[in-house]
């Protein structure tokens, strides 16, 4: 079975074929910079990076693009409301591109935390100010805009098929507008092309319309356009985002081109926090800082970034995860298991006798490998993915208990582990693989403070004890005590 994806456009599952063959365009709708991540951010750009990894996995040369929002999406996420960034900026007395700045560095060091590969693109809205302000003046040279007192709305009612993605009704969405509309709108239901930004708005630009700011929708397509053309594979976000912002995406973008903008539309659903949406402006988010650092009320502990990524990958990325410490903890708790699997591997592979892969073991993981890629061509079913990294913890634990099992056997499950745990799942770290120069170094240093803190624990000076493992942790190495021994691993 090839690849298939639930399109949300056509409410299906359709087998996944690129416009061009081999390569792969994708647009995912980054963070609003005006705050810490949360777990609700985790679940969605954890989601899609594990796509574009099982993309190129599956051999695919990806252009992977995610913006970053540094102006225009106001407090309603429509056309009402303070800027998000310059609210913010005013709450911390920064300028607004201070702000922008420094959340964007916090949401990215997130990212890293999380094993998220970097985009291949990064590009902000307040960088393509000339590009969004073309796009208006064609909408308006097409009809399908207006402009009223220095701003610029989309006219809904000249494009008949509005409403598509989302299933809803213009007429429907007209009785049901806030009675707060703006008088310059035409219909309640237009949305804002060119915003016009009152004096002291300090996020403006010029315009043919005066000076104002663009609005929300209008930067994701243009930049997915500039970056992947008008017409590009897939398109990802949050399930909050389909309507309003990829409902006008596809609006303005086929109204200025006359072209379908995205072959295929993916949404991630949301993090639930006792069935309710975690979200800032519900004030039940907890941050990935604080779920790393354990520093919320919610939490019992500390918990590893890579532990928060296993517990996303239990959940399909279409359905709501509801978050809780206890299923953080077994997230945290399956994930040592992998690590600890992967780790026992790896350091009896360099003393194992020499020979070759039998060929009932050859015919396990090739069972389980056809396991893995099945359950991910289902439209990326990851629990089933994980579901397999589990099966090989025991495969490999029953090798290790054989004594004489051979280094090839031992390196046929280690790179399952890497393949499928490491470079599409993100969940094993492929640097224990190898320890040369420099690793070799700190793996020597690491283990004589384990043998120093080993001398203590028998002397029963415990607080010594404590005190290596502590000072060891503010380093992000993590001491690991079994039965086996200690072992050590980063953060």
């Amino acid at each position: 079975m090839g690849l298939e994806l639930y399109n949300s456009l056509s409410r299906r599952k359709e087998e996944f074929v690129p416009l061009e063959k081999g390569r792969v365009g994708i647009y995912i709708c980054g963070p609003t910079v005006y705050g810490h991540a949360h777990l609700g951010h985790a679940k969605s750009y954890v989601s899609f990076d594990i796509f574009v990894r099982y993309l190129r996995y599956l051999g695919y040369s990806v252009t992977y693009v995610q913006n970053i929002t540094d102006v225009g999406h106001l407090t309603d996420d429509a056309d009402e409301g303070e800027d998000k960034i310059s609210k913010q900026a005013a709450l911390e007395k920064k300028h607004p591109m201070a702000i922008a700045e420094y959340y964007t560095h916090s949401y990215f060091d997130d990212m890293d935390k999380l094993n998220c590969k970097r985009p291949d693109i990064s590009p902000r809205a307040s960088g393509h100010i000339t590009e969004q302000i073309e796009m208006v003046k064609k909408l308006l040279e097409n009809g399908y805009a207006y402009e009223a007192n220095g701003s610029v709305y989309f006219d809904v009612s000249k494009f008949q098929e509005y409403g598509k993605l989302s299933g809803r009704n213009i007429d429907e969405m007209m009785a049901g507008a806030r009675v707060e509309v703006s008088e310059d709108k035409k219909n309640p239901a237009d949305f804002a092309l060119w915003k016009k930004a009152e004096p002291n708005h300090i996020m403006q630009w010029p315009s043919p319309w005066g000076m104002g700011y663009p609005g929300w929708h209008l930067e994701c397509s243009v930049m997915g356009a500039k970056y992947l053309g008008e017409t590009f594979d897939i398109h990802g976000g949050g399930l909050e985002n389909q309507f309003p912002h990829h409902e006008c995406e596809i609006a303005q973008a086929k109204a200025a081109t006359g072209k379908e903008p995205v072959k295929y539309w993916l949404h991630n659903n949301m993090v639930t926090v006792d069935g309710q949406k975690m979200g800032k402006s519900l004030g039940n988010f907890i941050m990935l800082k604080q779920a790393f650092s354990g520093a919320h009320e919610r939490l019992t502990r500390a918990y590893d970034p890579l532990a928060v990524r296993q517990l996303i990958l239990n959940s399909h990325y279409r359905s709501p995860l509801d978050f809780s410490d206890a299923a953080l903890f077994a997230a945290q708790s399956g994930y040592e298991k992998i690590s600890q699997a992967v780790q026992a591997l790896r350091k009896r592979i360099p003393d194992a006798s020499e020979g070759e892969i039998n060929r009932e073991l050859a015919d396990q993981l090739d069972e389980l490998k056809n396991k893995f890629e099945d359950g991910m061509n289902d439209d990326l079913n990851t629990s089933i993915a994980l579901s397999v990294m589990f099966e090989l913890v025991r495969l490999s634990n029953k090798l290790l208990e054989e004594k004489n099992t051979n280094a090839a056997s031992l390196t046929a499950v280690e790179d399952m582990f890497n393949k499928l745990g490491g470079d599409v799942l993100g969940i094993v770290k492929n640097q224990y693989a190898a320890v040369t120069g420099d690793e070799h170094l700190l793996d020597e240093l690491v283990n004589m403070l384990i043998e120093q803190r080993a001398a203590a624990r028998a002397a029963r000076d415990f607080a010594a004890a404590d005190g290596i493992r502590d000072k060891l942790d503010t380093l992000d190495v993590l001491l690991e005590d079994s039965k086996d021994g200690t072992t050590w691993r980063r953060k």
